[in-house]
């Protein structure tokens, strides 16, 4: 991995895997929204980072000036083997219209609420089998004992995948979502054991066909022809890859909030009737994950000489926390009545999953504060996040109260 300067000033030259970024990002993107909304750096080959509500939601709807064909921000714009716009390598996420239109319609009967909601007795079960392997510890890690436990076995589930491989998993989220700063050279070999692994379960799947959405992506047609190879498989690693992480980020960075903040907890625990309102709020407040999209040509936006593909990094995250559209917006205020936030983006990729990200993460912190009423941080300083575009605390070290 090249070693990189620290940023001396993220208006001009940010960078999202800057530590000072990854520890606190908050005071960065309010100092930012004040003084530069749009701020721009060199480094990922020229980039954007709008700040405001404003700013992120013109442009996440503004697909005429505005691609999706990809999403994380890296050291290479043109990889040789990305399957181009409109279909992208891992649809609909990465679509651009009027393909994703079709392959958005491909997702939706699988993350609808009727299915979504019969998954809950298997997440929780999930839960609570997690929980009971570190019941008599005094010292639990929400990140590496709980959090990063619970979407991988709900997507190996959806997906029909073996639950031994769990492990496996979140080293393909590692690779694909934090070690962006890995050179192109060194970057594109560590893929291959992912696609491997991903057209041996196509093939497993195609000999033993099952009800998972593996198979449901096998039988589908799209104008009377099955889904080639490569959407298959894209799609495939788009449900794992942002079905974990992103769900595993909220799931730690709520329990970060309610261990550090015991007045929270306390009425968590004795109000259950409000957790609807606090996990929304969890989701404004902590919101893990920013999107990338690329400039499609030469445009001025709100000021910005933005050059034909230059990366744009949408701040969901920073504009959930932007005064001029919530009240209070830098307080976490856990029975906040309106939070119309970001954290699932908006516009056409808005997350499909999202109702299966919410069931998640209210039936992860339910089971976690039923079992342990009382509890603390043991060591703020020990406390790690995640680098990138999805951020969620990895090493979480709590200590359980009596």
């Amino acid at each position: 991995m090249t070693e990189k300067l620290p940023v001396e000033d993220f208006a001009t030259d940010w960078d999202h895997t800057d530590p000072q970024w990854v520890s606190d990002p908050y005071p960065i993107w309010e100092d930012l929204r004040e003084r530069c909304p749009i701020a721009h750096t060199e480094r990922y080959g020229g980039g954007w980072f709008p700040t405001t509500h404003e700013a992120v939601s013109a442009i996440a709807n503004d697909t005429e000036h505005f691609s999706s064909r990809l999403v994380v921000v890296t050291n290479e714009k043109y990889p040789v083997d990305a399957p181009p716009a409109p279909i992208g390598g891992a649809p609909p996420i990465t679509s651009d219209p009027p393909f994703h239109q079709i392959a958005r319609r491909l997702f939706l009967p699988a993350f609808a609420p009727g299915p979504v909601n019969a998954m809950e007795p298997q997440i929780r079960e999930l839960c609570v089998r997690r929980l009971d392997q570190v019941a008599d510890r005094e010292l639990v890690n929400g990140g590496t004992d709980y959090a990063q436990f619970i979407p991988p076995g709900v997507i190996a589930r959806m997906l029909g995948f073996p639950q031994k491989d769990e492990d496996l998993f979140r080293e393909f989220v590692h690779i694909v979502l934090d070690l962006i700063d890995v050179p192109t050279e060194d970057r594109g070999p560590m893929f291959e054991p992912l696609i491997q692994y991903f057209d041996e379960q196509i093939e497993d799947h195609r000999q033993n066909p099952r009800d998972d959405f593996t198979s449901y992506l096998l039988n589908a047609e799209v104008g009377g022809q099955k889904l080639s190879i490569e959407h298959i498989r894209g799609s495939m690693v788009l449900v794992l890859v942002a079905g974990i992480d992103t769900t595993w980020s909220a799931i730690g960075a709520s329990l970060w909030h309610l261990a550090s903040h015991p007045d929270d907890l306390a009425r968590l625990v004795n109000e259950p009737a409000l957790m609807p309102l606090a996990i929304e709020e969890f989701l404004r407040f902590y919101a893990p994950v920013t999107m990338a999209r690329m400039v499609k040509d030469d445009i001025d936006f709100l000021g910005c000489p933005m050059k034909r593909d230059d990366w744009i990094l949408l701040g969901f995250p920073a504009a959930n926390r932007d005064p001029a559209a919530f009240a209070d917006a830098d307080r976490f205020i856990i029975d906040r009545q309106e939070n119309r936030h970001l954290a699932f983006g908006l516009g056409i990729h808005r997350c499909a999953g999202s109702n299966l990200a919410r069931l998640e993460l209210r039936v992860a912190i339910e089971e976690f504060i039923k079992r342990y009423p009382r509890f603390e941080l043991a060591d703020p300083g020990a406390v790690t996040w995640a680098q990138g575009q999805v951020r969620g605390p990895r090493n979480l070290p709590i200590r359980i109260l009596p």
